[in-house]
């Protein structure tokens, strides 16, 4: 009898030490895991390297002519038409290409360089009402000069459009992510050698 009070006791004594490790032991074991803030800033960094890309719809329609001439200007010969163009413009930012760095010392993160914007131009050319001659016809390479042209004339109108301006405002709304989490973790974040103290900060000028 006095073995198996024995084994019994042991037995006792083994389940409340493991109950003892379960309740002290696992809050120690947790605090062990706890990422360092640089991992979690270089993680969001990461998460946030992305194409950024604003999206438009361009159309216009344009008059392409050319002339053509002959014996001293004595004869010439023009050839023309209508041109429709309708074009998909996207506005990206490659965020991979973000430079920063982390001084786990003084708790900063210093965006070095922010990529600059890249504008691609697919357009729709329909040419309409040609008018030419034997002397001065339409080619191929008349439709590679109107591509051409368009692209040109289109570069200049989203200049002078919002189409920028709201992909720099979706731009600024990512970069505004690192902005939450230094902010959390206690750190201060910059671009290039300016503090970043809110979201209208990133509003300075970008330089790639």
């Amino acid at each position: 009898m006095k073995n198996v009070f024995r084994v019994a006791a042991v037995l006792i004594l083994m389940f409340f030490g493991a109950m003892i490790y379960h309740w002290i032991g696992m809050p120690f074991s947790k605090e062990n895991n706890i990422q360092p803030d640089s991992v979690i800033i270089t993680e969001q960094l990461k998460n946030v390297s992305k194409l950024v890309v604003n999206e438009a719809k361009l159309s216009q329609i344009y008059n392409y002519k050319d002339q053509k001439s002959y014996l001293m200007n004595l004869f010439t010969f023009d050839k023309k038409a209508m041109v429709l163009v309708s074009a998909d413009v996207q506005v990206m930012y490659d965020l991979s290409k973000l430079e920063y760095q982390i001084d786990e010392v003084n708790k900063t993160v210093k965006i070095t360089s922010i990529p600059k914007e890249e504008i691609k131009i697919f357009p729709d050319v329909k040419v309409y009402n040609i008018e030419d001659s034997t002397f001065n016809s339409f080619k191929g390479d008349d439709y590679n000069k109107i591509s051409e042209k368009v692209k040109a004339e289109f570069l200049k109108k989203i200049e002078n459009s919002n189409i920028q301006t709201n992909a720099q405002n979706r731009l600024i709304s990512e970069l505004a992510k690192f902005l939450v989490v230094t902010n959390s973790l206690g750190w201060t974040l910059k671009y290039q050698d300016q503090i970043i103290n809110n979201q209208t900060d990133f509003s300075i000028p970008i330089q790639g």
